[in-house]
């Protein structure tokens, strides 16, 4: 081992009196050993993946086997996530605090404790002609999203958070048609018509992926669901994008503007699957968030002038790295799950009796005849599904809602030093408006 570092210690130094200092500093930056010393950067890349924690890191690593996630090595340090009343957030405060950088009460979007219309880091970007955007797989005005463009006591008010995004983000991509349209035409806006104003502001209007990749405009408004879109294990057979799809066309679109870009791309139902002690669907969807995180890191290799942050809001259901008394973790057997516990749930008869054969199709395994009993005596089948799957996987749940962990950040590219160390939620976007040089005025 000794010989080894001596030998590679004097071929560095042979390389560095042959070659320029240049030559040498470039090689390793684009090797990723140097990060490059820059104060600010043009474009940022804001990526959250709802309701993951380390536990979920952990278990996707080994989920994923031989090949590391690809953020893994770009890990910086570890974010509270508590709100203004509670050690326990909801999604509303946590979106609110990573997107204004203030705490505010569990369920509000946007405002202060005291009431006060927060701005955010988004809207701080637009109001400089940057080009903004929000990618996401649930509805455009769910929490998260919500708490980047507005501003609502309550965040179940989504018919009211819908008209407070037309105008103010160039790039709109996700679910959640229904919240534009009237109720005339089965949506939720008493009488607007969304898509009307947004086609009379210039956007252009997408719902298939087929239009996404053909979209030719500075503004667009992709809407490809009533609701929120297909888990990722579900999403064969829709006309829906991909999460990375969608992060590619976003990218693709912001990139023209000379004055950068700030998007937010939210892996929005890794939480949904947490709610649901779904590990099968939390895994699938992890995986279609690292490969978002993927087009993401290779924009900002090649532009050379993006950060890209890489941070959950909260962990969701509790999850175990192992469980049931054993020494153990398997979750890498989740691979052969082939559909949502909902999914599955929904192609059992009322008798339950091709209980047994539907496990088969869309787990691969036989049902013991405990877990057979389980399942069919179960008040709630979904659960029960998804309880039978977690055990086989080793996994283990504490609660069906949110837990009060800290979370792991990770970032790539210039200025990606700036985030670092035991950070609070409302750290991160003061730290990115710093590094964007942005005028931003944040409540206190």
């Amino acid at each position: 081992m000794k010989h080894r570092v001596h030998v590679t210690v004097l071929l560095f130094v042979m390389i560095v009196l042959i070659l320029p200092a240049e030559t040498v500093f470039a090689s390793f930056v684009q090797e990723g050993t140097i990060t490059p010393d820059s104060e600010q950067v043009k474009n940022i890349i804001y990526m959250i993946p709802d309701g993951y924690s380390a536990s979920y890191a952990t278990n996707y690593r080994i989920y994923k086997g031989e090949e590391e996630p690809i953020w893994d090595p770009h890990l910086v340090g570890m974010v509270k996530t508590h709100s203004a009343d509670s050690w326990v957030t909801d999604s509303a405060a946590a979106g609110t605090a990573l997107a204004t950088g203030t705490k505010t009460s569990n369920g509000t979007i946007g405002m202060s404790t005291e009431g006060e219309e927060l701005e955010s880091i988004l809207q701080a970007a637009g109001k400089q002609k940057k080009g903004t955007g929000i990618v996401v797989t649930t509805r455009l005005t769910h929490a998260t999203p919500a708490a980047f463009v507005a501003s609502v006591p309550l965040r179940i008010d989504e018919a009211k958070i819908a008209p407070q995004m037309i105008g103010q983000v160039d790039v709109l991509l996700g679910g959640g048609k229904k919240m534009f349209v009237p109720e005339a035409e089965g949506g939720m806006q008493n009488s607007r018509h969304l898509l009307n104003e947004a086609e009379d502001a210039g956007y252009a209007l997408i719902e298939t992926k087929e239009e996404l990749q053909n979209v030719n405009s500075a503004k667009v408004l992709g809407l490809f669901s009533e609701g929120a879109l297909a888990p990722e294990l579900d999403r064969q057979g829709t006309q829906e994008p991909s999460l990375a799809e969608m992060t590619e066309a976003a990218l693709h679109t912001l990139k023209q503007n000379p004055n950068g870009f700030f998007l937010m791309v939210e892996g929005s139902q890794i939480d949904w699957a947490g709610h649901d002690n779904d590990a099968a669907w939390a895994m699938k969807d992890i995986e279609a968030f690292e490969e978002a995180v993927s087009v993401a890191f290779d924009f900002a290799e090649k532009d050379g002038n993006t950060l890209v942050v890489v941070v959950g809001d909260h962990d969701t259901g509790g999850l175990s790295v192992g469980a049931y008394g054993q020494y153990k973790a398997k979750p890498d057997m989740l691979k052969q799950v082939k559909a949502t516990g909902k999914f599955i749930a929904s192609q059992v008869n009322k008798r339950r009796t091709n209980l047994a054969d539907v496990m088969k199709t869309y787990t691969g395994f036989e049902l013991t005849k405990k877990e057979l009993k389980q399942i069919k005596k179960a008040d709630h089948l979904t659960n029960a599904i998804n309880q039978v799957i977690s055990r086989r996987a080793l996994i283990g749940w504490t609660t069906p809602v949110h837990t009060g962990t800290d979370i792991p950040i990770y970032a790539f590219g210039p200025c990606s030093d700036r985030l670092h160390g035991l950070l609070d939620n409302t750290d991160i976007p003061l730290i990115l408006a710093d590094v964007m040089d942005l005028e931003w005025e944040k409540a206190s």
